[in-house]
């Protein structure tokens, strides 16, 4: 599939957007506290799969998973098998964390696992560019490469018509303002 540059650019315009973006309040964002378990379906962001495996999903995100089709990133399945590599394997619990790790990857079904195209790779790329000039963060931290992945799994749920179930609500907050057109459902983990 090929990448269309200058379309991209008309879609996204980024030469357009200028200042810093500012967290929206509360009450004009999509929470999952406020959805109904049956409705559209769902694209998990990775936070999704730590805060179920860790035992902190709320209540209402349980519910959600449970009714709702769910659709699940390649983006994330990387995300979620950096562990193998990462976790150092003569720590004492490095054996149980990834025996959880590999049983939520083995149950994704994999007619519902999606790897993003060539388009959405490409519009990604300005997407997080866009995203990290103005957000005002620092260089060098790692958040461009963060805000490449947010905004894959975020383009992947639009294409899919889905909206982003995730606990990230700054990163997508601000995504969800530079493309209005995707939709988001945020959730916070309890204390």
């Amino acid at each position: 599939m090929r990448f269309d540059l200058s379309e991209s650019l008309r879609a996204l315009k980024p030469e357009k957007h200028r200042g810093t973006l500012e967290r929206r309040p509360d009450e004009t964002l999509a929470w999952a506290a406020d959805e109904p378990p049956i409705g559209g379906p769902l694209f998990l962001d990775t936070s999704v799969y730590l805060d179920v495996l860790q035992g902190r999903s709320p209540t209402e995100v349980d519910t959600l998973l449970t009714y709702r089709l769910c659709h699940h990133s390649a983006v994330c399945l990387s995300e979620l098998t950096h562990a193998f590599g990462r976790l150092n394997p003569k720590h004492r619990s490095t054996k149980a964390a990834l025996a959880a790790i590999a049983a939520t990857v083995e149950d994704i079904p994999v007619h519902r696992l999606h790897a993003p195209d060539a388009p959405i790779w490409g519009q990604a790329g300005m997407l997080a560019g866009l995203l990290f000039r103005l957000s005002n963060l620092p260089k060098g931290e790692g958040h461009e490469r963060r805000f490449v992945n947010d905004a894959l799994i975020f383009l992947q749920a639009r294409q899919l018509g889905a909206s982003v179930l995730t606990g990230n609500a700054r990163d997508f907050d601000f995504l969800s303002q530079l493309v209005p057109s995707a939709r988001v459902i945020l959730y916070r983990v309890p204390l």
